[in-house]
């Protein structure tokens, strides 16, 4: 929803990392980390947006999976279709009201590792003050030095990189105006890239 569910984040290949790996805080990317909606328009089309205010971190070791942790908080006010008309309606008491509700968040519950590189993210969605659970499937691109790195001092470090699926229905958080006319169903999608420790 550039902070919802992030909305996002982890999994990690046990075979790829080292076993001397341990916890680390990693921090988003806000120019490389992306969370956008789809939903369709009355049945004519498939349509996307997205928030472009995000921030949180992804708590991380690599040889503990399950207890992995992610907080993501989302500028409701950001949200961006590339129709300004769209864009104010959206942001109105109509929907996200982000007078009101400033925020979007999200914080993990349960991690379950499903194969070598994705897992299964489960946690906790706000909007508009209302809480539900929400499942996400999450695919490692990449953990370890940036390929970049070499070249920009900001990509040193450890980095990871991952994509992310889930679905939602939007009349549970209180935005469900034309629904189901526009469908109540919105597929989220999440790419990211975190940096250990960030940029402090």
């Amino acid at each position: 929803m550039k902070t919802l569910l992030l909305a996002t984040a982890i999994a990690s290949p046990l075979l790829a990392l080292s076993t001397a790996a341990t916890a680390e805080i990693y921090k988003f990317d806000p120019g490389h980390t992306e969370i956008r909606f789809t939903y369709n328009h009355a049945g004519l089309s498939d349509q996307n947006g997205q928030w472009k205010i995000i921030d949180g971190e992804v708590d991380f070791d690599a040889n503990d999976i399950a207890a992995t942790k992610v907080s993501v908080t989302v500028d409701a006010a950001s949200i961006d279709t590339g129709v300004g008309p769209l864009d104010e309606h959206l942001k109105s008491g109509d929907f996200f009201d982000v007078e009101n509700f400033p925020t979007i968040t999200f914080t993990s519950t349960g991690v379950e590792q499903t194969s070598d590189d994705s897992v299964t993210l489960v946690g906790d969605l706000t909007i508009k003050e209302i809480t539900k659970p929400i499942t996400m499937s999450f695919k490692l691109n990449h953990q370890g030095a940036h390929p970049l790195g070499d070249f920009f001092d900001y990509y040193k470090g450890d980095w990871i990189g991952v994509q992310g699926t889930g679905e939602m229905l939007r009349s549970d958080f209180g935005v469900g105006m034309f629904a189901p006319v526009t469908s109540d169903e919105v597929t989220l999608s999440i790419s990211a890239e975190m940096r250990a420790g960030g940029w402090e």
